[in-house]
């Protein structure tokens, strides 16, 4: 017998070794606005089919989580994948990159992509719709490499076992949905049944899978158009179709050739970013611009992309400026409160934006302007000393969350500026299926850092993201289409590299702790990667020795 405590109504239950969670589902529903897909037992995710081994705290995972939204996604996944290997069984599906709460898909067969009519678009949900009704399964097996190898070979994804060549582990864990067999990074809902939620669009090459959002999970509706933020995704796919790493079992098999072969991959790597600084350096040079402005999300790399944006400028010419920011903070006590009643440092009211427009409206002008400096102690501003007298040869450099915001600028004509969006749009896929989200490359970069730079552990950077993450989406993503022109800074090797630093913080994390879910999320999905321990060999300039240290910038 087990011991099962019930969060939710703080109920304790004796129950038999082998119990399954989906037979209390009903009874705890209505404790719950949306369907509950999984569980946690203390602070590991649990599958509702799964027959328990132990007891613990139990508390239920619907779809206003994120674990939930995650487990939702790959059970639709997987129905898409079983209609499309009937349909068009010589093609490969690609999970490709999100578009607010939907997903960028495409079918290739030999470096061709489908185009789908709109008829064919409503057939394939048509008949996901059909085994969402009949509410099959999803049966787990844990296979020998070598059985599980001839699954894939099977069914034409001979593909998926190169990404498993490198583990150590000698078993594979698949899911079975009638007769069809697939795998995917993290936990599946019980049921096809569970999947009544989702939608089909056809877009430009491929598709659209729209998904339930988090704020409200049950109203599918079209996600915003993001053409050029897309554009950027699908440049960079495109340039990993050109190298030849698509996916992690590509990146795994060329560290594993030796060393020479990463360095090349680095000093490629590098030359695309510094290709697309200068090309922006120039983009600002033909416009009529005097102004730029920075902005992105948490770990996008935007301090060091500023820096090697100033060398660019200097190249064609101009004398750059910066001004920083976070000296026009008004005082602490002004500062605006969240919806907790918490000071809200990311609010753009927590800036003061009459002081910061008067002076770049001066410094445009012409005219001598001394510069603030906030004391981060104290909590105020006190003068700094710094005068600045600016030319029209010398560009105004602004880096900070709100850069895309009108708002900020309320003041200076809008065609002088010049607006960047800096981020890690990572297109690096696990495999086909399983795509590594530009999220969990920020997090794990900020982990990194924290504990280099900041003296965080990784327990307190955890704890720390979802608020990071409600202030990127109220105050950066709205704004992201009025940039310009658009930085990704994901570099396709970083992973490899952070692995060596992220795993030893990740397991610091005890299993007592809430956020021990995540630490154990990402620790898995490093699992996947050969790491590349030669860190010498990165250059000092590179974006990623902003996270890993010993960059040629100062911070």
């Amino acid at each position: 017998m087990i011991k099962l405590y019930f969060l939710e109504t703080n109920e304790e239950l004796i129950v038999p070794e082998g119990t399954k969670l989906i037979d209390y589902v009903s009874k705890f529903s209505k404790y719950h606005q949306t369907a509950i897909v999984a569980a946690k037992i203390d602070n590991s995710i649990v599958e509702l089919n799964k027959k328990l081994d132990r007891g613990g705290n139990v508390s239920f995972i619907d779809l206003t989580t994120l674990d939930g939204l995650r487990i939702y996604q790959r059970g639709v996944l997987f129905l898409l994948h079983m209609v499309l290997k009937e349909m068009y069984q010589d093609y490969q599906l690609w999970v490709l990159h999100s578009v607010g709460n939907a997903l960028y898909c495409e079918l290739r067969k030999n470096g061709y992509r489908k185009e789908f009519s709109e008829e064919e678009i409503v057939k394939i949900k048509s008949k996901m719709s059909e085994l969402v009704k009949m509410d099959i399964t999803f049966e787990k097996h844990e296979f020998y490499k070598e059985d599980a190898f001839k699954i894939f070979t099977e069914q034409g994804d001979a593909d998926r076992i190169r990404l498993f060549k490198f583990r150590k582990k000698k078993t594979i864990k698949l899911y079975k949905c009638l007769n069809h067999y697939d795998y995917y990074y993290g936990y599946m809902p019980p049921s096809t049944g569970y999947l009544t939620h989702f939608d089909l669009q056809k877009d430009g090459e491929g598709f659209l899978v729209v998904l339930p959002d988090r704020t409200n999970p049950e109203n599918i509706s079209s996600p915003k158009k993001l053409p050029k933020l897309s554009s950027v995704f699908l440049e960079y796919a495109r340039w990993l179709d050109v190298i030849g790493i698509n996916t992690v079992a590509d990146l795994n098999e060329l560290i594993a050739r030796g060393e020479r072969e990463v360095v090349d991959l680095m000093i490629l790597n590098e030359a695309l970013h510094e290709k697309r600084i200068a090309q922006i350096a120039e983009q600002f040079s033909e416009s009529m611009a005097r102004l730029i402005l920075i902005a992105g999300p948490s770990s996008s790399g935007k301090t060091t992309f500023a820096k090697r944006l100033l060398v660019q400028l200097k190249v064609f010419g101009y004398k750059p400026v910066t001004v920083s920011l976070d000296d026009y903070f008004v005082d602490r006590e002004k500062t605006p409160k969240d919806e907790n009643g918490n000071p809200d440092f990311e609010s753009i009211e927590a800036i003061d934006l009459d002081l910061f427009n008067q002076h770049l409206v001066q410094l445009l002008d012409g005219k001598e302007v001394e510069l603030p400096k906030f004391d981060f102690k104290i909590g105020k501003r006190i003068p700094s000393g710094k005068k600045v007298k600016v030319d029209k040869n010398q560009p105004i450099v602004v880096e900070g969350i709100h850069g895309l915001n009108e708002k900020l600028t309320s003041l200076i004509d809008r065609s002088y500026k010049f607006k960047i969006y800096v981020s890690a749009l990572t297109q690096l896929n696990l495999d086909a299926h399983n795509r590594i989200t530009t999220t969990d490359t920020r997090l794990l970069r900020r982990i990194v850092r924290d504990y280099k730079f900041r003296g965080h552990s990784a327990l307190e950077t955890i704890m720390m993201w979802p608020s990071v993450r409600r202030g990127e989406e109220k105050y950066i993503f709205p704004f992201q289409e009025e940039a310009d022109t658009m930085f990704n800074s994901a570099i396709v090797y970083e992973l490899a590299v952070l692995k060596t630093f992220a795993e030893q913080l990740l397991v610091q994390i005890s299993q007592n702790a809430s956020e021990y879910t995540e630490a154990l999320r990402l620790t898995k999905l490093l699992d996947y990667f050969l790491p590349i321990t030669n860190i010498e060999d990165i250059p000092r300039t590179s974006i990623l020795r902003e996270f890993i240290g010993r960059s040629a910038f100062k911070y």
